[in-house]
This record gives C-alpha cells, sequence and structure tokens, in this order.
C-alpha cells in the first residue's frame, strides 16, 4: 500500500501544479486585456487558445455587464480553480497518506 499512497501523492502534487500554472494563465490574460493587446501576438494567441475553452462557457452563464464591459469569467474560473484545489487535491493528498 506504501507504493499506492506515494502513487497518489504524486497525482495529486502534479494536478495541483497544472492548477495553479493555469490559474495564472487565466490572471495573466486577464491582466493583458486591460492593455489591448495586439491579437497577433504569439504570447496572446496561446493564451486565448489556452484559456477560452474555460472562459467562454462561463461567459454565456455570466455575460459581461452592459456598462463598463467588465468580465467576470476569469473570476469566476479562479474561484473553481480553488474549489477544485480544495476538494480533490487536498483529499488526494490525505487518502495517500492515508495509505502510507
Amino acid at each position: 500500500m506504501f507504493a499506492i499512497g506515494n502513487i497518489i501523492l504524486g497525482i495529486a502534487k502534479v494536478l495541483g501544479i497544472v492548477l495553479n500554472i493555469y490559474m495564472w494563465t487565466i490572471i495573466i490574460r486577464a491582466l493583458l486585456s486591460w492593455v489591448s493587446p495586439d491579437p497577433y501576438n504569439p504570447i496572446v494567441q496561446v493564451l486565448t487558445r489556452v484559456t477560452e475553452p474555460v472562459l467562454r462557457p462561463l461567459r454565456k452563464l455570466v455575460p459581461p455587464f452592459r456598462t463598463g464591459g467588465v468580465d467576470l469569467s476569469p473570476l469566476i474560473a479562479i474561484l473553481i480553480i480553488y474549489f477544485l484545489e480544495i476538494a480533490v487535491v487536498d483529499t488526494l493528498v490525505r487518502f495517500g497518506h492515508s495509505l502510507r
């Protein structure tokens, strides 16, 4: 059971890192949207391709405000990521420790 516990701990750690990187990617994209970057910039295109599959459905649920065009979808996505870190990653870590 020791090996299975270590595998689960490894999966939890990698999942936590991936969620953290994705959260920072969303934050960077949101900050870039404030300065109207060149849409043909390769970095902007990568950020858009990576984050749009998550942000687009959230925009359908909560469309941007008409006054000011404030988009809350990045904030909602970050809250979902935090929830996943608590609900999934922490649970996997505790389960992995219990098997050790």
